[in-house]
């Protein structure tokens, strides 16, 4: 009796021991990436687990992608990095790819997406980190170097500038108001459950249309729905707003597409929304960030044609920039891109990233 209740024990904890191991190792290993010379590990925030892609050794750099996106947007600027001397890694942003999508919306705001790239800080071995961030991980890393000044030293933002927190109207109470009964895609991410079904019934055809929609140079069909109004279409969600697409731009071939369809065929598209979702309780849980500052050294790179600046020029986008950001190293605007910037121009912004990143050794 005495025997076997000690086998069933012993046996009992070396499976214990064996799964722990096999996590343990999981979080370590690294697994081939459709980008020769770049792997995956896997990183847990506070028991959200996060792929990561890195490639290289030194200083780390962590790359921060948009919706809707995922590591691969930067499948351009890892080995560049990497070949630079830099530790580069881009994380699957919680929600999307192979990242872990927790169910409550709360779990999307902005405390645990900034405290998602501290994790990722600490499990790399580091203090610090440079932040490099595109859409809403540009949005993310801005919040990111306003809450956690002691973790990242330096940001280079994309598409997205920072104008400061506005103490008297919540955003999406603002852009309610702007667009009253019209379309737009912000608003329409609000209701729940809407989008995400959408999306997830048809990714192909709104990736495709999305990323178009926002590159600005490439011709598309006639979108089905014209009218600009939210109830046209018996209330047309945002994929048939949306020109069909004719033709892939060079910076986007088919194999890439694909790629982005098949992550997002696996994740849905309901962890990115949630982002969107928390546009007002961000507001009400960063009181602190009004008149906030940032002293860290920054530069912002965008297409002269993304919608996001709608028109700005350098010359604006420092003005409006200037009352945050005290070490402004730079401000560009790259003629004939749109929004999706690192993969539209990747050689261009490859550059002016590594000019950044060697000004931050002197």
């Amino acid at each position: 009796m005495f025997t076997a209740m000690t086998r069933r024990l012993f046996a009992a904890a070396a499976l214990a021991s064996a799964s722990l191991l096999a996590a343990c190792a999981t979080q370590s290993a690294t697994t081939p990436s459709p980008v020769p010379g770049i792997n995956f590990r896997t990183v847990d925030s506070h028991g959200v687990k996060l792929r990561v892609a890195e490639a290289g050794k030194g200083p780390l750099v962590i790359l921060v992608h948009g919706f809707p996106e995922s590591w691969y947007s930067w499948r351009h600027q890892i080995p560049a990095l990497a070949a630079a001397g830099y530790h580069v890694v881009a994380p699957d942003m919680r929600g999307y790819g192979k990242s872990g999508r927790p169910g409550p919306v709360e779990d999307y705001d902005i405390k645990h997406l900034t405290d998602d790239l501290v994790s990722i800080v600490d499990a790399m071995g580091e203090k610090t980190a440079v932040l490099v961030g595109h859409d809403w991980g540009a949005s993310v890393s801005w919040n990111a170097i306003l809450l956690h000044p002691d973790r990242f030293t330096a940001y280079a933002a994309m598409s997205v500038p920072y104008r400061g927190r506005n103490p008297d109207v919540r955003p999406m109470d603002a852009t309610r108001a702007r667009y009253g009964e019209n379309f737009w895609y912000t608003v329409y991410f609000q209701e729940p459950g809407v989008a995400e079904a959408e999306f997830d019934a048809q990714p192909y055809e709104f990736l495709s249309r999305a990323y178009l929609l926002y590159e600005g140079q490439t011709p598309v069909e006639k979108p089905e729905v014209t009218d600009p109004r939210r109830s046209a279409g018996n209330n047309a969600g945002w994929i048939p707003r949306m020109g069909k697409v004719k033709q892939l731009p060079a910076w986007l071939t088919q194999k890439d597409l694909d790629y982005y369809v098949s992550e997002f065929k696996e994740s849905g598209f309901r962890g990115g929304i949630n982002y969107y979702r928390n546009s007002n309780r961000n507001w009400e849980i960063t009181p602190q960030l009004t008149g906030a500052t940032i002293s860290a050294p920054i530069m912002f790179v965008a297409g002269k044609d993304d919608p996001v600046i709608v028109g700005q020029t350098v010359e604006t986008l420092t003005a409006m920039m200037k009352p945050v950001v005290k070490d402004m190293r730079g401000v560009t605007v790259i003629p004939g891109a749109g929004h999706w910037i690192q993969q539209e121009k990747a050689d261009q912004v490859n550059a002016l990233l590594l000019q950044f990143l060697a000004g931050l050794k002197k």
